[in-house]
């Protein structure tokens, strides 16, 4: 239903106002030889307008970039600022304990870990906590103890799922079999000799490849996420959580993006069980700070292995894991600001923004759809939405997905970078939801060639 040369056109204008608004960004974008793809991370290329945004400052769901323009910010760091940017309990727990007390990496353990282990028992349902700066860490860590505990070399993910940069969790499946993810970077084996995949939403795929017998664990997001979010279907979950208890294999939720679901994550609001939980990005309120947990009955297996040596060489996490500034900020993220009534208001505010979207959806006639996780938010084009990441994948339209994000940007709105999706924080105001409607339906009235608002 796009004129491919509208569409075409329209981008080539966002992206020379983009230009012409944000000369000082691309100054210094073009003078970062030293930087390799010329950014501190080179995902940070990830943009729709040819060189990045820099930041100046940011405030709760606002930020400020270099050329002096503010914008609402429902991409909030990717998920790890889903607390707002630099909220005040966090500042203050963060100046406290390097500023006042003073000390950061002592690698001496503090009082907070207690609290924060036991309010993430609490929130997820499994018992016993460690630390690391990266949901990827989390991730490994959790894969080298279950790969510990069973005796098994595998692991199993959905096809195009996300776990950081995990090697093992680069794999797809495709109608000739399992496969590395296109693009993956260095890969050290082939990933079919460390994991196997299966489809979201398909038990059968997923019962053919434990019946293997190999697999140690399967991890994925309750939701998939990335790749565009993805829902279970009624069933799917229990299903994955009988099929797991029924090969003897371990159950990881890394519920680092579905965090936005509630105050437990997917894991809490659905009533899942399982035997491990990642998480990172959020916890921190900004800063770097991730956590896995493991079930009773896995700790108390660990403990009876011989050759394990947990201190030493099994230090998976680094020396900077658990440091006390992560922690503290971590406790006053947990503690005072995504709590279990912030969560609350950030869904109904995620509920008017999708129904604004779907609002211009229905409007306009077009085949998109619009899919929410609690806070998080995100309109596909597809109808009905994806139900596997392989669906998803074949869902995006990249010059569509660009010319949405220059033209918001270019009228102050940031939507993630990876795709169409927006992500509500407790600082997230009602008038920034409705501000985005108005947008995206001027927008869609440009790209259709229909009267937009007025």
């Amino acid at each position: 239903m796009i004129d491919r040369d509208r569409l075409g056109a329209l981008l080539r204008r966002e992206r020379a106002a983009f230009a012409e608004r944000h000369p000082r960004s691309a100054a210094e974008y073009a003078r970062a030889g030293n930087l390799f793809g010329r950014v501190p991370m080179t995902w940070m290329n990830k943009n729709a307008a040819g060189f990045p945004l820099y930041l100046a400052a940011a405030r709760g769901a606002r930020v400020t970039d270099i050329d002096g323009h503010e914008y609402t910010d429902f991409c909030l760091g990717d998920t790890a600022a889903m607390a707002g940017h630099s909220p005040e309990p966090v500042v203050a727990a963060v100046r406290d304990r390097f500023e006042v007390a003073g000390g950061a990496c002592a690698m001496l353990p503090t009082p907070d870990a207690a609290w924060v282990g036991q309010e993430l028992a609490r929130r997820f349902g499994v018992a016993r906590w460690s630390f690391a700066l990266t949901a990827t860490d989390a991730n490994r860590w959790a894969i080298r103890l279950l790969r510990a505990v069973t005796g098994r070399p595998k692991i199993l993910f959905n096809s195009y799922c996300y776990h950081g940069s995990v090697d093992e969790s680069l794999i797809v499946a495709t109608p000739d079999g399992a496969v590395s993810r296109e693009g993956n970077v260095g890969a050290p084996v082939d990933v079919t000799v460390t994991s196997r995949v299966a489809e979201f939403n398909d038990l059968d795929g997923l019962e053919r490849e434990l019946a293997h017998g190999d697999v140690a664990a399967v991890v994925m997001e309750p939701a998939l996420t990335n790749i565009g979010i993805v829902l279970p279907r009624p069933g799917y979950l229990a299903g994955v959580r009988e099929l797991t208890r029924q090969y003897g294999t371990y159950l990881v939720n890394d519920e680092t993006h579905t965090f936005s679901a509630g105050p437990g994550g997917a894991s809490g609001l659905w009533g899942l069980e399982p035997d491990v939980v990642t998480i990172g990005k959020a916890i921190g309120g900004g800063i770097p700070a991730a956590a896995y947990g493991l079930s009773e009955s896995i700790t108390e297996k660990i403990d009876k292995l011989d050759g394990l040596d947990l201190i030493d060489m099994g230090g998976v996490g680094g020396t900077l894991a658990g440091n006390a500034l992560s922690i503290a900020a971590t406790r006053a993220t947990l503690e005072h600001v995504l709590t279990d009534a912030a969560h609350d208001e950030m869904s109904g505010k995620a509920d008017r923004f999708a129904r604004g979207v779907q609002r211009v959806i229905d409007a306009y006639e077009l085949p998109w759809s619009v899919t929410k996780l609690g806070a998080r938010v995100e309109y596909r084009f597809a109808n009905p939405a994806p139900a596997s990441g392989t669906e998803s994948a074949k869902a995006a339209d990249a010059d569509l997905e660009d010319f949405l994000h220059v033209y918001l940007a270019n009228r102050g709105i940031l939507l993630t970078p990876f795709h169409n999706m927006a992500l509500m924080s407790p600082a997230t105001s009602m008038e920034q939801v409705e501000r985005h409607e108005a947008v995206f339906e001027s927008a869609v009235a440009e790209l259709t060639g229909r009267a937009g608002p007025s």
